[in-house]
């Protein structure tokens, strides 16, 4: 049985912002789907720059080198090697420019190649989630100084919720800390299932049950990432608020 996705995205300014930082995108190429997030930081425009270059370059580097019988390791590779691309790229814009120096972004992606499987990527603390059978799982980890703590065993998952470093990040394109590239998974996939990329803008605000709810109930993708970005900002959001949620369904 074959697959195909529906998709649906939503970017929005929020109540507090001036401008908005986030860039999203869906490409979809005729072996290739992938979806990609990334909330941008840095002085004056130098956010939204820094969040443009990742989700233009993550993609062109990935049709460039992604082939048809690729197995999933080399698949996991090609995908680090876009992902580091995009962060050289967005270094020595801020090497060459000033007012980029502290400029930086997460990015948190899927790729599906009209296979079994999707595989999953994530820089920073913007995330991805899987909802089956009504049950919500985090499957990226954010890379905050939050989170450190938590693997540290020095606070608990629940302090690191409310801790005053959860939106400090260690590691983020534009960073020396992205190394060889992020941790890429391969998530065997069945009908049903939901898949939702978002910024904290979202996740920060809206808990994994209320998400997992909405995603659960929703019919139609376009309209649940509508109602997920105005939700958050319902429940007063003070970021920027983007994400992309897509169903599997038979193709």
């Amino acid at each position: 049985m074959g697959f195909a996705l529906n998709i649906g995205k939503c970017s929005l300014l929020g109540n507090y912002r001036e401008n908005n930082e986030d860039s999203i995108d869906v490409k979809v190429f005729p072996d290739l789907t992938v979806n990609i997030v990334a909330d941008g930081m840095g002085g004056q425009a130098a956010g939204e720059i820094a969040s443009r270059k990742a989700v233009d370059t993550i993609p062109r580097e990935l049709r460039k080198n992604l082939t048809p019988t690729m197995n999933a390791e080399a698949v996991k590779t090609v995908i680090r090697k876009a992902i580091v691309q995009a962060n050289e790229e967005i270094m020595a814009m801020g090497a060459l420019d000033k007012d980029m120096k502290n400029m930086g972004t997460t990015v948190v992606m899927t790729v599906w190649r009209r296979g079994p499987e999707i595989f999953v990527a994530g820089v920073g603390d913007s995330r991805c989630y899987l909802v089956r059978n009504k049950r919500i799982q985090q499957l990226t980890v954010d890379h905050s100084l939050a989170q450190a703590l938590v693997e540290a065993k020095t606070i608990t998952a629940a302090e690191a919720k409310d801790h005053r470093f959860r939106n400090v990040l260690w590691k983020y394109l534009g960073s020396k800390e992205v190394g060889e590239g992020p941790e890429v998974q391969a998530v065997p996939i069945q009908v049903g299932d939901r898949f939702l990329l978002c910024t904290d803008g979202l996740s920060g605000v809206v808990t994994d049950d209320e998400l997992a709810e909405e995603i659960t109930a929703a019919t139609d993708m376009q309209q649940l990432a509508e109602r997920l970005g105005q939700r958050a900002l319902d429940q007063n959001s003070r970021d920027n608020v983007s994400c992309i949620v897509f169903e599997v369904v038979e193709g």
